[in-house]
C-alpha cells in the first residue's frame, strides 16, 4: 500500500501535477472524441447526403494516424518530444473545428485526416514524455491514471454525444472539444519546455521511414476496409494490404519482433496480438446478442462498457505490481483475455448463459488493462533515450495491425462457418481459435521472462 501512496504522490507533486492534469484530460478528451462519434456518425452522413461514405471518417482517421505516429515517433528521438507535442495538439484541436463547420463529406474527411495526423503524433510524444517526466518505479501507476481517463468517456461518452446530435447539432461533438484542447495544451507546456528538449545521445539511423508510414497507413486502410467488409473478397483484400505492408514492418518494427526475440521484440508484438485477439472477439459480441438472445441495440452494447472498466481496473492492479516481470505480467493478461473468449463461446450459444457474458468481458477487460500498461511500461524501460520515440511508435503500429489483421479474418472465418442470422458456429469456432491464441502467447511470454532470467 505504502509503494501504490508513494506512485500516486509522485504523479501529483508540484513539480509534476500540472503535467499529470493535463496528460488525463488530454487523453480525456481524445477518449471522448472517439466514443462519440460512432454514435453521432449516422446523422452526420445523413445531414451530408453521405451514407455511402459511412466507414471512411474511420478509415481516413486510421490511415493518418499511422503515418502521425512515425512522424511523431522520429521527431521526438531526432528533436525532442516538445515540438511534436505541441504542433499535435493544435492539429488535433483545428481537425475538430474543421470537421464542426464541414459543409460536405470531403471537408470532413480532411478534417478526420488531420485529427488522425495530431493524435498519431500526439500519442507518441506523451510516451516519451512520460518517460523523461516520471522515473521508471512510477510510470505503471502514470499508465494506470491513463487508462482511468477512459472511464467517464465510455460510459457517458455515447449518451453526450446523442443528447448533442439529437437536441443541438453532431457539430457540437467536436466543436465543443476544441477549447478544451487548447486548456490541455496549456496545462502541459510548462513541463515540456522542461523535458522536451532533444537528447543527448547519439541518433540511431534509420532510412525510410516515411515512405514506410505511407505504406504502413494504406496497409492498414485495405487490412481496416477488408475487417469493416468481411467475405471472401476480403480475405484476397487482406492478402494485398499485408503485401503493402510487408516491407513497411521490417522498418516500423524493432529487429526480430516478428521472430518475438525476448526484450523489446517480444513487447511489441505482444501489444499487437493482444489487441488483435480482444477487439476480434469482443467485434462479434453484439451481433450474438442480438440475432441469438434478442437484445436491444442499448443493452447488446453493455459489455463492451463493463470491459472498459475492466481494463481500467487491470491497469490500476498492474501499477502495484512492481515486483513481477512485466513479461508474466504481460502473459497472466494473455490468461485473461483467454478465460474471457472461452466465457464467450459457452455463454453466446442458444443454449449458453448468456447473462454472464458480462461477467467474462470484465474479465478479458481486466487482461488487456494489465497486458497494454504493462507492454508501454516496459518497452520504455528497454528504449534508450534516444530510441524511445522509435519504439513508442512500433508499439502504436503493432497495435494498429494486430487489430486490423485478426478482425478482418475473423469477419473471413465466421463468413465462410456462418451466416449473419445464424452466426453461432462461426462465432464460437473463433473465439475457441482465439483462446488457443492467447494460451500460447501466454506461454511465449513466460518462455521469454525465463530466458532473460537465467
Amino acid at each position: 500500500m505504502a509503494t501504490v501512496e508513494k506512485s500516486q504522490n509522485a504523479l501529483w507533486n508540484p513539480q509534476r501535477r500540472t503535467f499529470t492534469a493535463g496528460l488525463i484530460l488530454v487523453i480525456t478528451l481524445v477518449a471522448f472524441e472517439a466514443m462519440g462519434l460512432g454514435t453521432a456518425l449516422p446523422t452526420i452522413v445523413a445531414e451530408l447526403h453521405a451514407q455511402r461514405w459511412y466507414a471512411w471518417p474511420f478509415t481516413v482517421f486510421l490511415a493518418a494516424s499511422a503515418i502521425g505516429t512515425v512522424i511523431g515517433g522520429r521527431q521526438s528521438d531526432r528533436h525532442g518530444p516538445a515540438l511534436a507535442l505541441l504542433l499535435a495538439l493544435p492539429t488535433f484541436a483545428l481537425g475538430l473545428v474543421v470537421a464542426a463547420a464541414a459543409p460536405n463529406v470531403l471537408v470532413l474527411l480532411a478534417a478526420r485526416a488531420l485529427q488522425g495526423l495530431g493524435g498519431g503524433v500526439l500519442i507518441v510524444a506523451l510516451y516519451v514524455m512520460i518517460a523523461r517526466v516520471y522515473p521508471e518505479e512510477h510510470r505503471p501507476a502514470t499508465f494506470g491514471a491513463i487508462s482511468s481517463a477512459w472511464v467517464v468517456p465510455a460510459l457517458v461518452g455515447p449518451v453526450i454525444a446523442g443528447f448533442l446530435t439529437e437536441h443541438v447539432s453532431w457539430r457540437w461533438v467536436f466543436l465543443g472539444l476544441a477549447p478544451l484542447v487548447c486548456i490541455g495544451t496549456a496545462m502541459l507546456i510548462p513541463a515540456v519546455r522542461r523535458f522536451g528538449a532533444r537528447s543527448e545521445e547519439p541518433l540511431r539511423q534509420r532510412r525510410g521511414l516515411p515512405l514506410a508510414a505511407v505504406g504502413a497507413a494504406g496497409g492498414v486502410v485495405i487490412l481496416n476496409f477488408a475487417a469493416q467488409n468481411p467475405s471472401l473478397l476480403s480475405l484476397f483484400l487482406g492478402l494485398a494490404g499485408f503485401v503493402v505492408l510487408a516491407p513497411s514492418i521490417r522498418l516500423l518494427l524493432p529487429d526480430g519482433t516478428l521472430l518475438a526475440r525476448p526484450g523489446l521484440p517480444v513487447m511489441v508484438l505482444s501489444r499487437g496480438l493482444l489487441a488483435g485477439l480482444f477487439f476480434t472477439a469482443q467485434a462479434f459480441v453484439p451481433l450474438m446478442l442480438s440475432v441469438v438472445h434478442h437484445y436491444s441495440p442499448t443493452t447488446a452494447g453493455v459489455p463492451l462498457t463493463v470491459g472498459s472498466l475492466g481494463w481500467t481496473a487491470g491497469a490500476l492492479w498492474q501499477s502495484r505490481q512492481r515486483d513481477v516481470r512485466r513479461e508474466y505480467l504481460v502473459a497472466a493478461g494473455f490468461l485473461l483475455v483467454g478465460v474471457g473468449m472461452a466465457g464467450l463461446a459457452l455463454t453466446l450459444p442458444e443454449w449458453g448463459p448468456h447473462w454472464l457474458v458480462v461477467a467474462f468481458w470484465f474479465v478479458a477487460g481486466g487482461g488487456m488493462g494489465i497486458g497494454v500498461a504493462s507492454t508501454s511500461v516496459r518497452v520504455l524501460a528497454l528504449s534508450a533515450p534516444s530510441e524511445r520515440g522509435f519504439n513508442s511508435a512500433a508499439l502504436q503500429i503493432s497495435d494498429m495491425l494486430g487489430q486490423a489483421a485478426l478482425v478482418g479474418l475473423g469477419g473471413v472465418v465466421v463468413g465462410a462457418l456462418a451466416t449473419s442470422t445464424a452466426p453461432t458456429r462461426g462465432v464460437v469456432s473463433l473465439d475457441v481459435a482465439l483462446m488457443v491464441g492467447a494460451a500460447l502467447a501466454a506461454w511465449l511470454l513466460v518462455r521469454s521472462g525465463r530466458r532473460q532470467t537465467s
